[in-house]
């Protein structure tokens, strides 16, 4: 589902942005929206981000499949809030013991779940059309970030399409040895965690080894560092952060024109 490598169509006029330019529109855009409560504008962010998909090259297939946990996370949030919620104010729609659920509720859920995606996906699209390459070689140009953070990061942006791969191996070297939770639930969670705690600790051994490997070879000099490819910052990509913060504030706009907006503090 996750990997390390690009997935849109190169040639896509907003893909071959500049990488820190497609970053800091996802940010923007997404910590604007983290403004408001109301469902009005994470669902019109979400309109804008599925129309201009085609222009980073992602089709809508890919985007789903990579989107697939942001799903199990809305599912919690959902049930989290319909459960557990103090404000029931609105019109009541089940009650059924301790569990009440009104208009109220379900309005307050369904904006949590609409901020969740219009915050998640942009993010997600950069990263689908990002070489992390790219994106740390434009780090260390454009935004001066520490050569060391950012080819650190880099490194650990490689490595993690292999702990899937992990994951995996581990799941089938415990089944050749017959160790298998069968349909127990119970012993399905104890192995999830204990394969978790492996993945863990080989994860930590394998970080510790590149650490070691990358100060060897001298990732951690102080001297200037030179750079193989220029990442050149545009007037094109200014316009595309430009464009995302014009975009999550007339969102916003809207949520207030039509009488909707609620402020996350007051």
């Amino acid at each position: 589902m996750f990997g390390g490598e690009p997935v849109a169509a190169p040639d896509a006029p907003l893909a071959r942005r500049n990488p820190v330019a497609k970053l800091a529109a996802a940010m923007v855009f997404s910590v604007v929206l983290l403004a408001t409560l109301d469902p009005v504008a994470p669902a019109i962010a979400i309109a804008v981000e599925l129309a201009v998909l085609p222009l980073f090259g992602v089709r809508y297939r890919v985007l789903a499949r990579r989107a697939l946990p942001l799903l199990a996370a809305a599912a919690g949030v959902l049930v989290t809030l319909v459960l557990f919620a103090a404000d029931r104010s609105g019109r009541t729609l089940l009650a059924a013991g301790p569990v009440l659920v009104t208009s109220g509720v379900l309005v307050t859920a369904l904006g949590m779940v609409l901020r969740l995606f219009a915050v998640a996906l942009p993010g997600v699209i950069v990263f689908a059309t990002t070489d992390p390459t790219d994106l740390a070689d434009a780090l260390i140009q454009n935004v001066k970030a520490p050569a060391r953070f950012a080819i650190g990061a880099l490194a650990a942006f490689r490595l993690v399409p292999l702990l899937a791969q992990e994951w995996q191996m581990i799941g089938m070297a415990r089944r050749a040895r017959g160790v298998d939770a069968g349909r127990n639930p119970v012993a399905k969670l104890r192995l999830f965690g204990s394969t978790g705690f492996a993945l863990l600790v080989g994860a930590i051994r394998r970080g510790t080894r590149l650490a070691v490997a990358m100060d060897a070879r001298g990732f951690d000099a102080g001297g200037p560092r030179t750079v193989a490819r220029r990442q050149r910052f545009t007037v094109a990509d200014g316009l595309l952060v430009a464009g995302a913060l014009v975009v999550a504030a007339g969102s916003l706009a809207v949520s207030v024109a039509v009488g909707t907006f609620r402020p996350l503090i007051g």
